[in-house]
């Protein structure tokens, strides 16, 4: 028999998708505790579009979702939260939401109406506390049990809590909404007086980030009930300044969450092994499936540890210190809180180097790893970068032949959809970057980048680090370059000069990047480029290289 309750279930989860994505990154920059890394919004957003997208696969299925049972849609949106939780408010939301499906299921047949919904929330925020060793009064966990008193409160005031089976979908939606929504006014108290129990969030002068959140979504969720505007919530300034540095994770730099599954899998054993490497564990699941959160400097070696166990698997790692600074950069332009901007199904990664070169890529919307003096950033580096890309879809621009190998494994390691082009230097994925277009899809995007590259005649200007085999050229004598082929050398202007010559053969645009301590001006290349081929030229600071060359 069909269940209108399991249709409005998947109303309510877009409808706290959609609200909390709205105040997304005003949760972000309330993110002070345990960790200021600036990633609550995104973690609890992730979390909830990974209940909707099981229930879209759900959906697809050959029965109509009002026909698949109670507890087979709850059960597997419940195991979809714990997959997609990221961080640790992620993985504290998806115990609430597993606690309250917990409650769903054991009451096979019963009417979704105020008694039910008041003894899910009180299960969920019950096993969330559960999943905390050391919980943090003034956080989400209190929030979530005030709710649920409240809810229980009301109900056990009201004459008939309980709703006849048959009762009118607008009947049973509004009951529902109206306990909902006064369990949100006891929700925004304990929000607002969560610095009062918490030393942390009282320095630095905000309220919660997921305490806040969980009132976000649950608005969110009455608004889907009653098909109105969600009720007001008051706006909560951010920290412009975080100064006290047990929040900042100096200790450890990498947020890392994964899931393992196996057979008899022991969560207690798995919790002994983390902390041994790292801080922040959370480990939560069953026997069959687990997910674990440790902040570590060696999120392989977790992985590892794990993995003798059984299968890894939802791998995702964020880089917090490199969240913290975007935070604090962030934070000094503006402390408003403000609309997300909306992002495209696809971003993308470029490796890069240099204050110039990063401008550039920026300037093209695209998100920028720095690889330092060698352009060579680990694994864990690439995978903390496609993390933080707000899109779904990544395209990663390697910019090194040394760091495709690194960047393909990072792409394995995402639950993302991410597609490495193989791009060999910077002037490359510039060049690549002209062909993205953000509403496609990830392999779509990477095969027109590819077809780019494939027109691109590149070339470069060094100094020369060390005197030719051949002897050739000397220590500190120009080197050129043309498609990684020593082509010229001698003094930087011939050497340029030849090096332009060759690239821009039967081309109309030469695109020229001056880098850090490039011996010659603009003005000097301009004078050596060849008869009726344009100079675009910009100044890259890249180290290394005193001039990067590219022509389509």
């Amino acid at each position: 028999m069909s269940d209108p309750s399991l249709v409005r279930f998947r109303a309510v989860v877009e409808g706290a998708l959609a609200h909390l994505e709205s105040r997304r990154q005003e949760i972000n920059d309330l993110n002070v505790f345990p960790v200021a890394d600036g990633d609550t919004g995104d973690n609890m957003a992730l979390t909830l579009r990974a209940c909707r997208e099981e229930l879209e696969r759900l959906s697809t299925v050959d029965r109509p979702i009002d026909e698949i049972g109670r507890e087979e849609i709850v059960e597997s949106v419940a195991r979809a939260a714990l997959l997609g939780a990221r961080g640790n408010s992620g993985v504290i939301l998806s115990q609430l939401i597993r606690g309250a499906a917990e409650e769903l299921i054991s009451r096979p047949g019963e009417l979704v109406d105020p008694t039910l919904v008041g003894a899910a929330m009180a299960q969920g925020a019950q096993r969330a506390y559960n999943s905390v060793r050391e919980p943090a009064e003034g956080t989400i966990l209190t929030v979530m049990r005030e709710m649920a008193t409240r809810a229980a409160s009301e109900i056990a005031h009201m004459p008939d809590p309980r709703l006849a089976q048959g009762t009118p979908d607008e009947i049973q939606n509004q009951a529902i909404a109206d306990i909902l929504e006064r369990a949100l006014q006891s929700g925004e108290e304990a929000v607002k007086h969560g610095p009062e129990l918490l030393p942390a969030l009282k320095q630095a002068g905000v309220v919660d980030a997921g305490g806040y959140a969980a009132t976000v979504i649950f608005a969110g969720v009455v608004a889907a009930l009653r098909g109105t505007e969600p009720p007001e919530l008051e706006h909560h300034a951010p920290a412009v300044r975080v100064t006290h540095p047990e929040h900042e994770s100096s200790t450890f730099r990498y947020c890392t969450n994964f899931a393992v599954t196996g057979r008899e899998l022991d969560a207690q054993a798995v919790t002994d092994a983390m902390e041994s490497m790292g801080d922040s564990v959370l480990v939560v699941g069953d026997h069959t499936t687990l997910k674990i959160h440790v902040h570590t400097n060696d999120p392989e070696g977790a992985m590892a540890a794990v993995g003798r166990s059984g299968t890894v698997s939802h791998t995702d790692v964020a880089d917090m210190h490199a969240q913290v600074a975007e935070r604090d950069a962030r934070m000094g332009v503006t402390s408003a809180p403000g609309p997300v901007q909306p992002v495209g199904r696809t971003a993308v990664v470029a490796v890069i180097s240099g204050p110039g070169m990063r401008g550039l890529y920026e300037s093209l919307g695209v998100g920028v790893l720095d690889g330092g003096l060698t352009l060579n950033p680990s694994t864990y580096e690439l995978l903390a970068a496609i993390h933080a890309c707000p899109a779904e879809e990544v395209v990663v621009l390697p910019n090194n032949p040394n760091v495709i190998m690194a960047a393909e494994r990072a792409a394995e390691l995402s639950d993302k959809v991410v597609h490495v082009v193989q791009s060999r230097a910077q002037q490359a994925g510039l060049a690549a970057t002209v062909a993205l277009n953000p509403s496609a899809g990830a392999a779509e995007n990477a095969a027109a980048m590819e077809e780019v590259l494939s027109l691109t005649r590149l070339g470069g200007v060094a100094q020369a680090a060390r005197d030719d085999g051949d002897g050739r050229f000397r220590t500190g004598e120009a080197v050129g370059f043309v498609d990684e082929q020593i082509v010229a050398w001698g003094s930087p202007a011939e050497t340029l000069r030849a090096v332009l010559a060759a690239v821009g053969e039967d081309a109309e645009l030469i695109t020229c990047i001056a880098g850090d301590g490039a011996p010659l001006t603009e003005d000097d290349v301009t004078g050596l480029m060849p008869d009726d081929v344009e100079l675009e030229f910009s100044t890259g600071g890249q180290p290394a290289w005193w001039w990067l060359v590219a022509a389509e």
